[in-house]
């Protein structure tokens, strides 16, 4: 959850006014808060998220604890592969996340006959991923969706129009989902040199190696 504090300062001569901050995540939010209260000159602060609902600094408080020991910073990365002379397609997808003070990586690939294009296996893919969250326990977070993909990324951000309606309806299916399980997505556009996990993840799948993963890893190992 992205936040905004604001906050309602006075001088020690009793000159006051209104501050809104830039966005911060809540862990973010909570030190700076804390430091601002140290001042003595804080009138009113509340905080502020993505929907401008309000919360105060007990409910943040509470909010930041409750999430330690669920899934939360998470990044998914997703590719599909498609072989023209087979029609089989490979998806992908590498999910990195926190848990109770943990980073974690999960990995996970399928082989699929029922599909007709390499932009219809990307969205495939990230539909994988969608499902992987929710078998990890992820809702009501926001996620960083990761892809090469430019129809996808292009097309779930707004940027490009949806016009086939095979991928329309693999669109509207991964949004269903989102929506259903709380989730607030961001999406990220990269090289394919950048999401080569996920990418060899569906070449493995077309190969018909399957890999289901989850390990404990170093924060560094993501980048």
């Amino acid at each position: 959850m992205k936040l905004r504090i604001e906050i309602s300062y006075k001088t020690p001569k009793g000159t006051e006014t209104n501050f809104v901050s830039d966005e911060m995540t809540a862990d973010t939010a909570l030190l700076i808060s804390d430091d601002l209260r140290r001042t003595g000159r804080i009138k009113n602060m509340i905080f502020l998220d993505d929907y401008d609902s309000s919360w105060t600094l007990k409910e943040l408080k509470k909010y930041v604890e409750e999430v330690e020991t669920e899934p939360h910073n998470i990044f998914v990365y997703f590719d599909g592969g498609f072989d023209i002379e087979t029609k089989k397609s490979g998806l992908g997808c590498v999910v990195f996340y926190e848990k109770n003070g943990k980073a974690f990586r999960h990995r996970k690939n399928r082989l699929v006959n029922s599909l007709d294009t390499n932009n219809e296996a990307e969205y495939a893919a990230l539909h994988l991923g969608i499902q992987e969250l929710e078998n990890l326990g992820v809702h009501h977070m926001p996620v960083m969706i990761i892809g090469d993909s430019q129809v996808v990324i292009n097309q779930l951000n707004g940027e490009w129009p949806c016009m086939e309606k095979t991928l329309n309806g693999w669109a509207d299916r991964i949004e269903d989902k989102m929506k259903e399980m709380g989730i607030t997505p961001e999406y990220e556009l990269v090289s394919r040199k950048q999401n080569q996990e996920a990418d060899h993840l569906a070449s493995q799948a077309l190969k018909e190696i399957e890999i289901t993963s989850t390990i404990e890893v170093n924060d560094e190992k993501r980048n």
